[in-house]
Parts: C-alpha cells; structure tokens; sequence
C-alpha cells in the first residue's frame, strides 16, 4: 500500500462551531460525533477530526483545500455573504484580494478558531500542459 494520509485532528474552541463552518465553506458534511471528534471528510478520503479542547492548547495551524473552478466560486460567494474577512496572502497583507498563483484562484481565511485556511484552484508550482497535449 502507497503511504496516504487518512485523518487528522484540528483543535478547535467548540468542534461542532468549527467543522460546520468547514463543511458550510467546502459544500460539504459535518458528520456525527464520533467519541470526541467531529469528522468533516474531503473528496479524497482525508477525514479532519475537530475535537473541542482548551483554547490555550490550541496553536494556530494552516489547511489549503485544493478545490475546481465551480467550487471556488462556490466557497468564495459563501465567505463573502458570511462577512468572514479574506487576503490573498497568508501574511494577510492584501486584505478584500484574491491571488492568482499558477494560474488559478487561491484566497486565505480564518476559521472560528483562528485557524488559517485557505482555498486553490491550483496546486503549487501547477503549469499550464503545452497546447495540444493531454494535461
């Protein structure tokens, strides 16, 4: 078997607040808790486990969801209406922007927590396949 990751766990403030808000962004699920977790799985298999511990456990972390054209537009109009700020740099210098790395869409935004994640369009280092190939 090649090595895969299968889950993770993010410490949150309140994991049903934080894995909802996730789940409300990315158009999908927060499923049902199982023991401490609350389990919010991504198209490739990857499950985020949100447990709810002492805030001054937590240390800020980042997530970058790699995410279509359609769902970006998607994700972004459900930022935007919730009045959650965005930057279109982790540094949050450019705040109201979106960036345009490689050729695609990527914007950074905070989760009820202070988490930092951010939504792609693109990977990181994506080029553009040569005309007339498949890519």
């Amino acid at each position: 078997m090649s090595v895969q990751l299968n889950h993770t766990i993010i410490h949150s403030r309140d994991a049903r607040e934080a894995a909802a808000f996730l789940a409300d962004v990315l158009g999908l699920e927060a499923g049902p808790q199982t023991g401490p977790f609350i389990p919010v799985e991504t198209a490739n298999g990857v499950t985020l486990d949100f447990a709810t511990v002492p805030p001054e456990t937590i240390t800020p972390q980042h997530y970058a969801f790699l995410i279509s054209e359609e769902e970006f537009d998607a994700a972004f109009a459900k930022i935007r209406s919730a009045g959650v700020d965005y930057f279109a740099d982790p540094q949050r210098k450019h705040p109201g922007e979106i960036n345009h790395h490689d050729g695609g869409r990527g914007v950074y935004f905070m989760d009820p927590t202070g988490h930092a994640m951010e939504i792609i369009t693109r990977p990181y280092g994506y080029q553009e396949p040569p005309a007339g190939t498949a890519g």
